[in-house]
């Protein structure tokens, strides 16, 4: 059996290098409510559905500490859809300021399509998210056959639906014969649950939050650190490679554990 379909993330996989634009719209949006959140608390639950996102977020102990101190108890579920509508539409507007594809990702996939390898997508983003970004990412060269949002479905990440979906719509089975790649742990669930091969990114998505400008800047030893903390965050993944870029190779790894006689996760 070879590799049939590949179901990419969005931000920080394939977009926006660091995964940069829903983070001036968490902080932004929750400020609108009089709490203050920093970076690292809207980076923690990357990956999720956006309203679960936010809800993770309010439940942080510092962030619940704050919204209590403003609001006199923690965040209602109605509260929580109103930091989603205050959120949506600047992640929209942000995300058109972050749509630059990462390096490398054009080439890759290229190599991946002549292979026969299908590309799909799932996200985080909503649909009025994606509704934007595609075809922005369209005129620059990306268009996976499909992109499945969250919302789209009754569960997001990490739960399997998603992954389901647009194996389903492809016409690819089994599972064993499709890789998930992701720069998110929920992301890895997903993929994880809908048992299919994962690979996570160390260096171009949310743990590391960096523009290439600024990794490219950085120190091998800081990267080093990065890529072990990829590892550790994301440890329930197959592979860890640094980038998109490196996408064919670590195709060509899974197919050699696939020979052997591997199967995911193992």
């Amino acid at each position: 059996m070879i590799i049939k379909a590949v179901i990419l993330d969005w931000a920080g996989t394939v977009v926006d290098h660091g995964s940069r634009a829903p983070m001036g719209a968490f902080v932004r949006a929750f400020a609108e409510f009089g709490v203050a959140i920093s970076v690292a608390d809207a980076r923690g639950p990357m990956g999720m559905a956006k309203r679960d996102h936010i809800k993770l977020v309010t439940q942080a102990p510092a962030v619940d500490a704050s919204w209590r101190k403003a609001h006199g108890h923690a965040a209602t579920e109605a509260e929580i859809d109103a930091i989603m509508a205050v959120f949506e539409p600047m992640n929209v507007a942000s995300v058109v300021q972050h749509a630059d594809i990462i390096p490398g990702a054009l080439q890759a996939l290229a190599t991946l399509r002549v292979r026969g390898i299908r590309i799909g997508a799932t996200t985080g983003y909503t649909r009025p998210i994606m509704d934007v970004l595609l075809p922005i990412a369209a005129a620059a060269g990306y268009a996976p056959e499909l992109t499945v949002c969250a919302g789209d479905l009754p569960e997001g990440r990490p739960a399997p639906l998603m992954m389901w979906h647009v194996m389903a719509a492809l016409g690819i089975w089994p599972a064993a014969s499709v890789v998930k790649v992701d720069d998110t742990p929920p992301g890895i669930g997903e993929g994880r649950n809908a048992g299919c091969w994962t690979i996570g990114l160390a260096l171009t998505g949310n743990i590391a939050g960096l523009s290439a400008e600024e990794l490219a800047a950085l120190p091998e030893p800081d990267r080093e650190a990065i890529r072990v903390r990829a590892r550790a965050d994301m440890e329930d993944a197959d592979l860890i490679i640094d980038s998109i870029a490196d996408l064919p190779a670590a195709i060509d790894i899974i197919e050699a554990r696939i020979a052997a006689g591997r199967a995911p996760g193992a």
